[in-house]
């Protein structure tokens, strides 16, 4: 999950970065995946938790309480 997140998010801005003004226009549907995987990333704290949680199953050490 913590690798399909941040490869998503990277993608999308690729995407928005190759739309370039049309990027962030409504009428394209690049610019909403990017603002959800954004958000997902953000509420979830998806890169950071899970990189405690693997670090966790790797080193037996509890890095969170």
């Amino acid at each position: 999950k913590r690798n399909n997140c941040g490869k998503a998010l990277e993608i999308a801005r690729m995407a928005r970065d190759m739309h370039g003004g049309n990027g962030i226009a409504d009428e394209y549907h690049v610019m909403r995946h990017m603002i959800n995987l954004e958000t997902v990333n953000t509420y979830e704290g998806t890169h950071d938790v899970h990189a405690l949680i693997l670090g966790r199953a790797q080193t037996g050490l509890q890095a969170f309480a």
